[in-house]
């Protein structure tokens, strides 16, 4: 799908979709339960269908009608299964070893970029506690996770970690899980730790050790706040956005943050939050902790006042895309001065960019990026696989549209 991107002028406000990193959480947690959980996700996506089709060749009944899902855990799990991870890492990696937990002889398949992500630290982990993992991809485990005490570096992914709690979370004996500094996106664990202990987990932590004993989860109603993630990138566009919550757990919640420090104004509109964005100027970036947030900054920046240096960054060559790659090649597509570092990008501003086209690199991050810099371009931006998006903001262009952009397919 190509799509032509012009400039919105928006008008009223835009709820953000439910937050993606929550409800996979949600989602899990409410499948290794006792009892059935009522849940409401405004707005779904591949990834967040990826975790439910999982979650249903694991046993679970995984029902959905709009906005209402309903998770009811299996008596027993599935023996053995094939998973379908499409493109998503977090269900990758979050089900590994929830599936090994429940001694099912599983193999999990997937697409896009997704075989060539890395998973080795986890695997290994759990190769040490019992399960027998078979090489390359598709990931074949079988065999039953033991509890114990776990070790992995803290700097590869928290998604391992997620996982890792989630299915130590479900033992009947205690384990340890600790991270070896320094530790990457701690906000995602705090998210995972915070959703577990809704459920009714008995999790402590210390430091970066994690201790995990045997407690009931039991169902309920929740509800996955507003994600600060795909929020960022219409709060950049220019438009007023619903349901953020200024004090949520989401590691890119640090946007707010990150763009006031630059000098933006924030303003509170009935409820939701609008950026005046006319006069920026960022500090240096550090990526680390706000991996996704990289494009739509780089983007911003690419017409912000004066040199940004976005660092801390090499993790971004493993997502859906090559993302510093695919950063620097659509804005420079568009007329932005920008060069890749080793571990980041250095931006030097301009008043405008000249527009064009360009390639999302079947990346949702880069599509989202592409609006951004059409904010600020002097022709319309066409982007090529601007399909991409389905991944985690399929309204994205619906909602553009309706308050007050115009972008359609070619």
């Amino acid at each position: 799908m190509i799509v032509k991107i012009l400039p919105c002028r928006p008008t009223g406000v835009v709820r953000a979709p439910a937050s993606k990193s929550f409800a996979h959480r949600l989602l899990i947690a409410a499948a290794l339960s006792k009892a059935t959980s009522t849940l409401t996700i405004a707005d779904t996506s591949a990834d967040i269908e990826a975790t439910a089709r999982c979650l249903r060749a694991l046993g679970v009944a995984v029902t959905q009608n709009g906005d209402k899902w309903t998770v009811e855990p299996p008596k027993m799990w599935n023996r053995s299964a094939t998973l379908d991870c499409g493109e998503s890492g977090s269900t990758l990696r979050f089900l590994l070893p929830v599936a090994a937990a429940n001694g099912v002889d599983a193999v999990f398949t997937g697409q896009g970029k997704l075989p060539e992500r890395p998973n080795d630290e986890l695997l290994s982990a759990m190769e040490a506690h019992g399960v027998t993992v078979g090489g390359g991809f598709p990931i074949h485990i079988r065999g039953q996770l033991l509890p114990g005490e776990y070790t992995l570096r803290g700097d590869i992914s928290s998604q391992f970690a997620t996982g890792l709690l989630f299915a130590l979370s479900g033992l009947d004996a205690p384990s340890t899980l600790t991270l070896t500094p320094p530790v990457s996106s701690k906000a995602y664990l705090a998210m995972t730790v915070d959703v577990l202990r809704a459920f009714g987990a008995d999790i402590t932590q210390t430091e970066n050790t994690y201790t995990i004993r045997p407690a009931a989860l039991y169902g309920g109603t929740y509800t996955a706040e507003g994600d600060w993630s795909n929020g960022a990138a219409l709060l950049a566009c220019g438009f007023s956005v619903s349901s953020l919550r200024p004090d949520s757990l989401q590691g890119d919640r640090a946007f707010l943050d990150l763009l006031q420090a630059a000098g933006a104004k924030v303003l509170q509109e009935n409820g939701a939050i609008r950026l005046d964005l006319s006069d920026l100027h960022f500090p240096v970036i550090d990526a680390d902790p706000i991996p996704d947030l990289v494009p739509v900054l780089a983007a911003l920046a690419a017409t912000a006042n004066g040199e940004t240096h976005i660092r801390n960054a090499a993790r971004l060559r493993l997502k859906e895309s090559d993302r510093l790659a695919s950063t620097e090649a659509l804005l420079l597509s568009l007329g932005a001065d920008i060069r890749q570092t080793d571990d980041g990008l250095l931006i030097r501003g301009k008043p405008v960019l000249s527009g064009g086209r360009a390639t999302s690199a079947n990346d949702h991050r880069i599509v989202m990026a592409a609006a951004v810099a059409a904010q600020k371009s002097l022709s319309p931006v066409v982007i090529e696989d601007a399909q991409a998006i389905d991944k985690s903001f399929p309204t994205f262009f619906k909602l553009y549209n309706a308050h007050g952009g115009s972008a359609y397919v070619l």
